[in-house]
């Protein structure tokens, strides 16, 4: 999202109610004053992923805001532009970096860990992999675009089949034997689909789950009422629960603050991320969640 849309006039001061969203039913939305936050947030706030034991920030970086074809918002930024932006996030207290290997952020990455101590920050990574093989490949040549020998969190990505814990087994095979190996720390999902985040929630292989998740319904498996259900089922089983889409990729840059109350306040996920474009809009989502 570009700095113009991202940064925009918030309409309501601080100290009003914030709006949110009851779904009847039929795509039919009733607009409800929703409580206010009970505790203050940072993006910065050390928060454990569920029962992984992996300590992170609230706030990941993203790479992959129209992430497709090894490209992304990102990643048009140059190696050096977007590795930039990573360690100025780290300047702030930002300790989640959000990968994946259709982004092609994993060179931008590597760099910013060249800058970093390692075991100060969690990486996280996404394969398409559907087969054994191709999996075993993509860990190898992950853990060398990202100049690591370990991956923290890596996730099946883009999962749309209801089945795919039993189709795909073979894969999620090879990703528990990494972990094993310690070549991995955690792996799970990244669902595009309600029949896909119902079995992640149901699946006990899946740590780490990447949902989709704002108070519009944008880009989403289904209405926020239904995904926050399958969600609140996924945290109570203990597996860490990361927010994606809090933005509705691009569809609330008017409503951010709403978003993000929707995203602190729901109760379910242990961290989210968020994709800037520059260290001003960086450093006015850190805003932005602290005046949450």
């Amino acid at each position: 999202m570009k700095r113009r849309e991202f940064i925009s006039t918030t309409a309501a001061g601080l100290g009003a109610a914030w709006l949110g969203t009851r779904w009847l039913g039929s795509g039919v939305a009733r607009v409800l004053a929703m409580p206010p936050l009970t505790q203050k947030f940072a993006a910065s706030d050390t928060v454990v992923l569920g029962s992984t034991g992996i300590r992170t920030s609230r706030l990941a970086m993203g790479t992959g805001t129209v992430g497709v074809g090894h490209h992304s918002h990102q990643t048009a930024l140059g190696v050096k532009g977007l590795s930039d932006l990573l360690l100025n996030g780290y300047d702030h207290g930002l300790r989640f970096f959000d990968a994946a290997d259709s982004y092609g952020s994993h060179p931008h990455v590597a760099e910013a860990l060249k800058h970093v101590s390692r075991d100060k920050v969690t990486v996280l990574s996404k394969s398409w992999a559907r087969d054994p093989a191709t999996m075993r490949a993509d860990i190898d040549r992950f853990r060398k675009e990202l100049g690591t020998d370990y991956i923290d969190i890596l996730l099946m990505h883009c999962l749309a089949e209801g089945d795919w814990t039993t189709r795909y087994r073979g894969v999620m095979d090879v990703l528990s034997e990494a972990k094993h190996k310690g070549i991995i720390r955690a792996h799970g999902s990244s669902c595009h689909s309600i029949e896909a985040l119902r079995a992640a929630a149901a699946s006990p292989w899946v740590e780490v789950d990447l949902a989709r998740i704002n108070p519009i319904q944008s880009n989403m498996d289904a209405d926020p009422a239904t995904v926050t259900g399958v969600l609140k089922q996924m945290k109570a089983s203990g597996k860490a629960v990361v927010g994606m889409k809090i933005l509705g990729a691009g569809d609330l840059r008017n409503r951010q603050d709403e978003a993000i109350k929707h995203a602190l306040g729901i109760g379910v996920l242990d961290a989210f991320t968020i994709g800037a474009e520059s260290r001003n809009e960086q450093e006015d989502l850190i805003r932005r969640i602290a005046a949450a």
